[in-house]
């Protein structure tokens, strides 16, 4: 029998280097209008001095990275061209037809907190404002057209805030689950730091906020398991599977980090962009019962599987965490996937009913109070 020979080979390997060009040629025109018109501010910071002696004595840092408690790939062994494929011949409808509808919220509708003492507001995406027991939080803030490092290309919003930046109520503190576009928004986050608003984030993404002019005694830097207190709310940064970087020089150079919320009253947990893995449940051991669980549902797909968890497993980590009311965040607000826009909606209100967890999935800008939460509707349809 004949040796196979290398061959059959070279196209695909040939075609994989013309996608990793045309990949660079992307980046590149990114970063050429990023730096036409936000300047390269918006790459953000360094980790160096002493950020980066307290970076090298976290256990998830292993000298030169951070890195995920078990063996993660962002993309998931022998799927390259599987993903390759789904991008260009998927024929899903990935923007919707017709904005989605926004519930128009003023400051005056702040003014009176929920009587249960713990009400959400869906903005959009992973951002999420939490009234809880007199304090106001946000989760991951993006107003910005575009999830992107420029203003004039990348994912653009299918539906305004429901709420202008200027009428946003005062906020005592932003949590944020990591350092990519779509979850630190540096227009959003300079106009908030004005205010005077804190911001609790991962080892190293300091140097971010740092770099944008946002004073030191602004920032909460945690590692996993530690703790700050900020207006009545005890914030602990838990573990989470993904990958960081606002520079692909610069990957992983900055911590990832789930947040527990906890006030005298209630408990909330925000999972941010994740990926599926055991340690949801020992959150849950530690932590629960949570009384509202703001989790992850969008931006999915089979061959991120690892660092990205599905709808279905969403739901299940709201069981592993021991969650009552299930709000799920992360989709609807720009097309960062292949999947159809609401698709991820459809797949957790089908597998929510499936395991009996009682969820809301509300429009951007409809509260969700935890004592009286709105009725399922399926709006995006």
């Amino acid at each position: 029998m004949t040796a196979p020979t290398d061959e059959p080979r070279r196209p695909r390997s040939r075609l994989r280097r013309w996608a990793l060009v045309a990949a660079a040629l992307v980046g590149g025109a990114v970063a050429v209008s990023a730096a036409s018109t936000q300047g390269f501010a918006s790459f953000g910071g360094k980790l160096d001095g002493a950020r980066l002696e307290r970076a090298r004595r976290s256990p998830q840092f292993d000298g030169k990275k951070f890195v995920n408690p078990l063996p993660t790939q962002t993309l998931v062994p022998g799927t390259f061209w599987q993903m390759v494929r789904h991008q260009i011949f998927g024929r899903e409808q990935r923007v919707p037809p017709s904005p989605p509808p926004v519930i128009a919220r003023s400051t005056a509708d702040y003014r009176t907190p929920p009587a249960s003492g713990l009400r959400a507001t869906w903005i959009g995406h992973a951002t999420v404002l939490l009234e809880i027991d007199g304090a106001r939080l946000l989760t991951d803030p993006i107003w910005s057209e575009r999830a992107s490092p420029s203003t004039l290309v990348g994912p653009r919003r299918f539906h305004p805030p429901p709420i202008t930046l200027e009428a946003l109520p005062p906020v005592d503190v932003v949590v944020i689950f990591h350092d990519h576009f779509d979850h630190l928004d540096m227009a959003t986050v300079r106009a908030l730091a004005r205010r005077g608003t804190r911001f609790a984030v991962p080892l190293g993404v300091g140097a971010h906020l740092e770099s944008w002019g946002i004073p030191a005694g602004q920032i909460l830097e945690l590692d996993w398991g530690e703790s700050a207190t900020v207006a009545g709310l005890t914030l602990t940064a838990t573990p989470a599977r993904h990958y960081s970087g606002r520079n692909p020089l610069r990957a992983y150079r900055t911590l990832w980090a789930s947040w527990v919320v906890r006030s005298p009253g209630h408990r909330v947990f925000f999972s941010g962009d994740t990926g599926y893995f055991d340690a949801f449940v020992r959150i849950g051991e530690q932590h629960g019962p949570f009384d509202l669980t703001l989790l992850k549902i969008g931006a999915c797909d089979p061959t991120w599987q690892l660092i990205h968890m599905s709808p279905e497993e969403a739901v299940r980590v709201h069981q592993d965490v021991r969650g009552r009311l299930l709000l799920p965040v992360h989709w609807g607000t720009f097309a960062l996937a292949f999947h159809a826009w609401n698709q991820p909606a459809e797949a957790v209100s089908a597998a929510a009913a499936a395991q009996g967890v009682a969820l809301a999935i509300p429009r951007p800008g409809e509260w969700v109070d935890v004592a009286a939460p709105p009725v399922l509707q399926p709006w995006w349809r």
